[in-house]
């Protein structure tokens, strides 16, 4: 009998009870699903990871006051602000920094026409744009001089337009900052939803000066957002900009900083291994089901191997050798497995796209995971079919045909 007519003959067998092999099948169709849809979705969220990263570069560093909460360590409360004389001093010292732009930021009321919105407003400078690869969608940066002046100028987010402006153009209106008036020179690109859910379109630019003296009412600066040069070794300057600011705040060797320095870099490969280990656990544990179904297929094939005896007492009888008959029910384990596994894989796919609704992840399919799905099923039907199919060659012909 050829290999052809075998799985033949095997598909007859499993259509003579074709709902309990649709049970037995139905075992491996959600544990396939379940491993294709959870690597699915994990490759999307890596992927949407990534192009995160990429929109902010890896050789940003973000520098801000008080210990880092990820060392356990939680902020400093008494840990002093930086001053611009910290920024003059990186810009001077470290040439490694291609930007150094100060932040001071607060959530404000703003308003405009007859409308009002919260929003993050920012005291910075024009480089700080740069060092973000935020791009204007309309208008300018503020000039050297509205900087250096602080004038009442600023530039609005995508969500604040919205908001304020109902979409319409607002270059040359007057936003106001609490009751501070301040003309509209730019539109920020829009950026979107960051980290958890923050909008990053939902924010107000101002040049820092006028910001510390009008708004924040002290020359304080909370955090400085740095770029390094495209050839740059940024764990090098980090290195650099820690030893610069332990001197410049007067820490002790020994002593814990009251400040930490974020590289994107590092930030990028944690990103990266979080997800793949969440993503490797998911599989993990939805691979527990492929094992439900594989002992689903054991225990039926069992059951079909009582149950059609005589039948193969019968084979044996009139000259069927042994291997043949292992052959056989081996043969309709794997087309269990295989079928099922199928069907899993395309269920796996459809569950993955349809997640998309409340999972903002690209949808990308993995060549390797599909083809590792189908070799597991066909080694599940394998592994789980051939102590059945082995049983039924060591029948004895003459047992088995009078056990009718």
């Amino acid at each position: 009998m050829t290999l052809r007519e075998t799985f033949a003959f095997a598909y007859v067998s499993l259509r003579r009870s074709g709902l309990r092999s649709a049970l037995t099948a139905l075992g491996i169709v959600i544990g396939v699903a379940s491993v294709v849809a959870m690597s699915t979705i994990g490759r999307g969220t890596a992927a949407r990871v990534d192009e995160e990263i990429r929109k902010l570069g890896t050789q940003l560093i973000t520098v801000r006051v008080g210990q880092d909460v990820r060392a356990g360590s939680g902020t400093s409360a008494d840990a002093k602000p930086f001053d611009y004389d910290d920024v003059e001093a990186m810009r001077a010292q470290i040439r490694s920094l291609r930007v150094v732009a100060p932040v001071s930021e607060q959530k404000i009321r703003v308003s405009a026409r007859r409308a009002n919105w919260l929003a993050t407003v920012t005291g910075t400078e024009s480089e700080y744009l740069e060092a973000r690869r935020w791009r204007l969608q309309a208008g300018r940066t503020f000039t050297g001089h509205e900087v250096y002046a602080g004038k009442n100028v600023c530039i609005i987010g995508a969500t604040v337009r919205e908001k304020l402006f109902n979409g319409a153009d607002p270059i040359g209106e007057i936003l106001r900052i609490k009751s501070l008036p301040c003309e509209i020179v730019g539109i920020l690109a829009p950026r979107g939803q960051s980290g958890l859910a923050y909008d990053e379109d939902n924010t107000v630019l101002t040049p820092l000066y006028g910001f510390q003296r009008r708004i924040q009412g002290s020359p304080n600066i909370q955090s400085i957002v740095i770029l390094a040069h495209p050839d740059a070794d940024t764990t090098r300057a980090k290195a650099r900009i820690e030893g610069l600011l332990r001197e410049r705040r007067g820490i002790a060797a020994g002593q814990s900083d009251n400040f930490h320095v974020l590289e994107m870099r590092q930030i990028a490969e944690a990103a990266a291994g979080t997800t793949r280990t969440l993503t490797a656990l998911l599989a993990a544990i939805a691979a527990v089901s492929l094992l439900v179904g594989g002992i689903g297929i054991m225990n039926i094939m069992l059951v079909s191997v009582s149950e059609r005896t005589v039948e193969i007492g019968v084979r044996l009888a009139i000259g069927a050798l042994p291997r043949q008959v292992m052959t056989q029910f081996l043969a309709e384990a794997v087309l269990l497995s295989v079928i099922g596994g199928s069907i899993g894989i395309v269920a796996g796919l459809a569950a993955a796209a349809f997640s998309q609704r409340w999972v903002p992840v690209p949808f990308i399919v993995d060549p390797q995971i599909i083809a590792l799905a189908f070799f597991t099923s066909v080694a599940v039907g394998i592994l789980f079919g051939y102590a059945p199919a082995a049983r039924a060659a060591r029948l004895d012909p003459a047992r088995a045909l009078r056990s009718q």
